[in-house]
């Protein structure tokens, strides 16, 4: 053995090259490690990273699945929002139609009162001229009357006599005035 460490001691040594006994023992160990690594470690891992690529793919799939939903959710609201606006519009339309149709019933029931108003007035008119008219035949009566005593210089007080003149006075009143009237009318 002497005789070994000697010439151990006369061979250098490459400090990269590992003796062999040592680079046996470490190749061993390591295929004992590795082994053990790839028969309890390995397994384990590849689970782990089985369940985080499923988990990672169903939670795309969930996330993929609301925009889904959010999207079909977007999408109602905006049909809704069609639907209301439209119906707005529609309620519009009926509103200024409903009020254009109430203008002219108030219109037409206007226009009804003030010709009713107008014929009630003619109608008073026509009434308080026929008054005036009757009184004033009478006060032209009794004033005829009375000038005619004046003149013919008796009394005119019998009553069927008084209307006989009145009413003879006041045909050529009206004559006359058909008369001038007619005159005048030809003479334009």
């Amino acid at each position: 053995m002497n005789a070994l460490v000697q010439m151990a001691a006369e061979v250098p040594e490459n400090p990269l090259v590992p003796p062999i006994p040592e680079l046996v023992i470490g190749l061993v160990a390591f295929f004992i490690v590795f082994g053990f690594l790839a028969k309890k470690l390995l397994p384990n891992i590849n689970k782990v990273l089985d369940e985080r690529r499923a988990a990672i793919e169903g939670g795309m799939e969930k996330a993929e699945a609301a925009q889904a939903e959010a999207q079909q959710v977007l999408d109602d609201y905006r049909a809704q929002l069609a639907d209301a606006r439209h119906e707005a519009a529609r309620l519009r339309q009926e509103a200024q139609e409903q009020g254009a149709t109430l203008i002219a019933e108030m219109r037409a029931e206007g226009q009804r009162q003030r010709e009713e108003i107008i014929a009630a007035g003619h109608a008073q008119i026509e009434a308080d001229r026929k008054a005036a008219a009757q009184s004033l035949r009478q006060d032209v009566g009794t004033l005829a009357t009375e000038l005619a005593g004046k003149l013919v210089g008796e009394s005119l007080e019998d009553h069927a006599r008084q209307s006989r003149t009145i009413d003879r006075f006041l045909d050529e009143l009206e004559a006359k005035a058909a008369t001038d009237a007619t005159k005048a009318e030809a003479g334009r």
